[in-house]
């Protein structure tokens, strides 16, 4: 009785037309047929009073559904007499947002699968060894946490000890364990492996990985599937052709029972729920694959992209410069100059400054605490380091501040970070940010499937740029940007729609103005993952062809279920005007349609073909020619 209550509950309108089934054939079967018909017609004219209110509000807001085809079939079953066939229908439409509710279930699956994991409690040893458990929200930075074997790291944190393997497979798609020494960062929603393991907080819970994801998976859950509206705009043309063959019956027999029999095979339930089933499906399918995407819209989008832009630092290349040269200006030694740059460069956002602080560490260099420390976006800092005023950044920026600033002379893939002290010029310090080995692969595999313009935006300088372009195949590349420059260029490009994959912070702008966004979230870029509409889990750009592969494959699923459901529909109606199908046959007959293209629609949940830019290329381009 619980499980029935549930079912009431969940789906009155489902429970209710067959309780009214039921009673009708159990009335009808006493010998009462006149008032098991007049219950019959009373429920379904109501039903249809109640479906036409939502359907002439929608008709006025300028959208015209497909339901109208249902209402209207329902209209002449019973005016023909057929109050059994009109309760089928009746089923069949409240039955399919119910079967579209049970088909989401299983392809949400993967996504309520994160939010069930979420951790609840954090273990926090305390200054005297003794360990308290806490709820995770009550964690702070700095807070030493043990995580005992095959437990789920609870927020995020950097190892203490000195070695450790980690399941991060529901995070990043990776299906083997990943090995972490001390001193690495461990996301929230890891597991722990066999042995116990103390690491150290560097985020709360708010702002860790893992409730990060679990709010992408909300807002990914809400949206609603664009093909949704796609399907209803195959609505007037199907909805004149039904009406068309069914007349056209009417007409030639002269049976007005001909013209219900034809519009019971015209319900449009396969055009309303296979197309979300689908997305949702794909929605999932890119979460296997260590993306999360942000509704059915993105994956439209993804699928239709003809133009991408990437970010080069942290996106085309690895994102973790290491020191390569120093190189003192005279008057300065090389341990003064990356001392005081290090020391400026530790309220630094960019990702050159974690190359410049680390190499300063691996130095055994002692920082100095810096005041009036202040960044401008992509160009530099200025910090006050020891009574000294130190500016570290591009030349062009230096150079506005003090002069004679010498040019370094840079080999393909280094960048140069220039430094100033007290109005002189100090030096350079050489980076260099290797190529990511799937960089050249992704970017050949979208020129294969049709994306005709490939550009990099990038505040870096030129030269850098240009080798790096020149290294993963890009022929277009925008230099020297700000962050507004950055969505003035992605605004203008053409051919849209188009994709923009970035990192940091100041990528979150043009994440936002592209028709495709998608954040290197991997390492918790909190800012361009929020912008974005696609966030990557796992730090490859392997993802990005990945998830516009399930976004082709996706769009392809669903537009088939909806061509499925029409050419059967139209099939059966043809078969219909012969007068060989009665109306209550029409109308079970239908179900099995319904019933097919949902289980085609599902089919979004399989991997595609080609999953990999660099596995078999020319039949990824073939198949989606």
């Amino acid at each position: 009785m619980a499980y029935v209550a549930r079912l009431i509950k969940r789906y009155p309108a489902v429970m209710l037309t067959i309780g009214i089934g039921i009673l009708v054939a159990a009335v009808s079967l006493s010998g009462a047929d006149t008032a098991g018909r007049w219950i019959a017609t009373v429920y379904v004219a109501l039903f249809v009073a109640w479906t036409s209110v939502g359907m002439i509000r929608d008709v006025m807001r300028g959208h015209f559904g497909l339901d109208i085809l249902a209402v209207m079939a329902m209209i002449a079953t019973l005016a023909v007499g057929e109050y059994i066939a009109a309760l089928i229908v009746v089923l069949m439409l409240a039955g399919g947002g119910a079967l579209e509710d049970v088909a989401a279930h299983r392809a949400r699956r993967d996504l309520s699968a994160l939010l069930d994991r979420s951790p609840r409690l954090a273990h926090v040893v305390d200054g005297s060894g003794e360990i308290h458990d806490v709820p995770v929200e009550e964690v702070a930075v700095g807070d030493t946490i043990l995580v005992r074997p095959s437990e789920i790291v609870p927020v995020d944190g950097e190892l203490v000890t000195d070695e450790a393997e980690f399941d991060e497979s529901s995070l990043t798609g990776e299906s083997l364990p990943v090995t972490r020494k001390a001193g690495d960062e461990i996301m929230s929603g890891s597991i722990n492996s066999t042995r116990a393991v103390h690491m150290r907080a560097t985020r709360v819970s708010a702002d860790s990985q893992f409730q990060q994801i679990v709010a992408l998976v909300k807002e990914s859950e809400d949206a609603k599937a664009p093909v949704v509206r796609l399907a209803d705009r195959f609505a007037i043309p199907f909805t004149g052709v039904s009406l068309a063959i069914a007349g056209v019956a009417w007409a030639v027999s002269g049976e007005p029972t001909r013209f219900a029999e034809v519009l019971v095979l015209a319900t449009p339930c396969p055009l309303l729920i296979a197309a979300p089933v689908a997305f949702l499906g794909g929605i999932s399918r890119a979460s296997k694959a260590g993306v999360i995407v942000k509704g059915g819209v993105v994956l439209e989008q993804m699928a239709r992209i003809r133009s991408a832009t990437f970010d080069k630092t942290g996106t085309l290349t690895q994102g973790q410069p290491r020191l390569v040269d120093v190189r003192a200006a005279s008057g300065f030694d090389e341990a003064e100059l990356l001392t005081a740059a290090a020391s400026a460069e530790q309220y630094s956002s960019h990702v050159l400054a974690a190359g410049v602080l680390a190499a300063a560490k691996e130095r055994g260099l002692a920082l100095s605490p810096t005041v009036d420390a202040s960044e401008e976006a992509t160009n530099g800092v200025t910090a006050v380091v020891d009574g000294r005023t130190v500016v570290v950044g591009k030349p062009a920026y230096v150079a506005s501040l003090v002069p004679d600033v010498t040019t370094a002379s840079l080999e393909p893939g280094h960048a140069a970070a220039y430094v100033a002290i007290d109005g002189c010029f100090a030096g350079t310090l050489i980076l260099a940010d290797e190529v990511r080995p799937e960089s050249a692969d992704v970017v050949s595999w979208l020129k294969g499937v049709g994306v005709t313009r490939i550009a990099m935006l990038t505040g870096d300088a030129e030269t850098t740029a240009n080798s790096i372009a020149s290294a993963v195949g890009i022929t277009e590349v925008h230099a020297n940007l700000l962050p507004a420059d950055k969505v003035r260029i992605a605004t203008e490009m053409q051919p849209r729609p188009l994709l923009m994959v970035g990192d940091g912070v100041n990528d979150a702008p043009v994440l936002a103005a592209a028709e495709v966004g998608i954040a290197m979230g991997a390492r918790g870029a909190t800012a361009a993952g929020d912008a974005a509409d696609a966030v990557l889990l796992r730090d490859s750009l392997e993802a990005v062809a990945d998830v516009v592969n399930i976004g082709r494959h996706t769009l392809r699923v669903a537009l088939t279920a909806i061509w499925i459901g029409i050419a059967l529909s139209v099939g059966l109606m043809l078969v219909a005007t012969t007068g060989v199908i009665p109306a209550v046959a029409g109308a079970l007959t239908q179900e099995v349609v319904d019933l097919a293209t949902i289980l085609y629609a599902l089919r979004a949940l399989r991997p595609p073909a080609i999953r990999h830019p660099a596995e078999g290329r020319t039949a990824a381009v073939e198949a989606l020619a």
